[in-house]
């Protein structure tokens, strides 16, 4: 499937995108191992979120969904996990990879974690480390990947885990196995990440404590503690959200609203970064769901400007440099990025893709390791790749809209990972974006 993305001109208007994946993701898994119901509203129904629900019930996980976005999930409590009758595929997540393996890990069966050719590509070193120093046996391709073979019937210990690489899945994977583990289990990070875990698990009863460590936290909880199951009210996802808010800034004179946006203080950081830019970007009627902030985000075209994006920002905005690589390639001057090693083994090494696809439709890009270069200009019109990445594909169809000539962003169809109905999204505000 491909984009063909025509210039256009965006209009003001008030607009939703679908609920947040990290949280819907986590809704479930969480749900699934507390005690009584746990019923799910604005949740996310993309691919990668159907897949976790999917795995939950091979799991022998009751979970039923009465509505488009809604959710009701039969929790079985700490230890009522079945033996899957066959692997479970998690398609394109790494979240629900990493996440499903630290849920995994304790369990008195054995599993086997897999996915699409993009998924067995990813490296899971980062989680086995932390998991076999608890106890747990799981086993990988020779390079670390997937499919994942972990081993039942093992006693999990606590462990105090300083993680080399500020990762949400990470310390979230390893918080979950500690649910089981004998003892504390605590996790440092050097760098502050979305903390969605931690706020979802105090919500369901438990006791996390966290303490600030110089840029980072500290996050301890106390292994064999049940969970209660309660309702969850998920958020639009502000990754979601970006692409609408790039496409505004990128317009004419577009004043748009993308209403009850999450706002987790861990997430903000392409708001900062943009704000940086110049971006003109307001947060109207804050609020919150449960133990998350909500807010209205107010958009208006903008005139933006290069610079040096601030290393400290990386970790808060980690899933959202493809729509920034897309800001700093139409902006004035040079904007240099760094720190974003982690790009280089999401669904795409996204520093690579954007740059190709950049350079294809004009634009100046000088590729480093752990970043980039990119050189303000105009977007010519062209043929560009998406390498399969749902981010990269949303980032250069806004690029489209205000590109000289038509735009074709080929292989889309991973879109529905985490934006189902994009296109259709994107065009009620006056872009002209086509599937073929």
């Amino acid at each position: 499937m491909d984009f063909i993305v025509t210039p256009s001109k965006l209009r003001d208007a008030r607009v939703t995108v679908p609920g947040d994946k990290s949280i819907s993701h986590r809704a479930l898994m969480l749900g699934s191992i507390a005690t009584g119901r746990t019923e799910i509203a604005g949740f996310l129904a993309g691919e990668d979120c159907l897949a976790t629900a999917a795995a939950m019930r091979a799991l022998g996980v009751d979970i039923s969904q009465p509505g488009p976005t809604e959710m009701v999930v039969e929790g079985v409590g700490l230890h009522g996990l079945q033996s899957p009758a066959h692997d479970l595929d998690l398609g394109n997540s790494g979240t629900a990879m990493r996440l499903m393996a630290g849920l995994l890990a304790a369990q008195r069966f054995d599993s086997v974690l897999t996915g699409d050719d993009s998924l067995r590509s990813r490296p899971m070193g980062r989680i086995v480390t932390p998991l076999t120093r608890m106890g747990a046996a799981i086993e990988s391709a020779c390079d670390g990947t997937p499919p994942l073979q972990i081993t039942g019937g093992l006693t999990l210990r606590g462990i105090d885990y300083e993680m080399p690489i500020a990762s949400a899945q990470v310390k979230s994977a390893v918080l979950l196995a500690g649910l089981y583990a004998v003892g504390a289990t605590t996790v440092t990070e050097p760098a502050v990440t979305r903390d969605h875990t931690e706020r979802m698990l105090r919500s369901m009863g438990l006791d996390v404590q966290t303490t600030e460590r110089g840029r980072g936290r500290k996050v301890s909880l106390q292994g064999g503690k049940g969970l209660r199951g309660c309702a969850i009210d998920v958020p639009a996802d502000l990754s979601s959200a970006t692409f609408i808010i790039l496409g505004t800034l990128l317009s004419q004179d577009a004043d748009i609203l993308i209403e009850n946006v999450g706002v987790n203080p861990t997430r903000t950081g392409v708001i900062d970064i943009l704000l940086g830019m110049g971006a003109r970007i307001d947060l109207e009627n804050s609020r919150f769901h449960g133990d998350e902030p909500v807010a209205d985000i107010r958009v208006r075209a903008s005139r933006l400007e290069g610079g040096a994006v601030d290393p400290a920002l990386v970790s808060l905005a980690i899933d959202e440099f493809p729509a920034l690589f897309v800001a700093a390639a139409a902006a004035k001057g040079t904007t240099t990025f760094s720190g974003l090693e982690e790009l280089r083994v999401k669904e795409s090494d996204r520093i690579a893709a954007m740059a190709d696809g950049l350079r294809r439709l004009g634009i100046r890009v000088d590729e480093s390791p752990d970043g980039a270069v990119v050189h303000g200009g105009r977007f010519a019109g062209g043929e560009v790749q998406s390498f399969h990445d749902h981010r990269v594909a949303m980032a250069l169809a806004m690029a489209g809209t205000i590109a000289e000539d038509v735009v074709i962003i080929r292989g889309v169809d991973n879109v529905n990972t985490s934006f189902p109905g994009f296109e259709t999204c994107v065009a009620g505000l006056g872009a002209n974006v086509q599937v073929a």
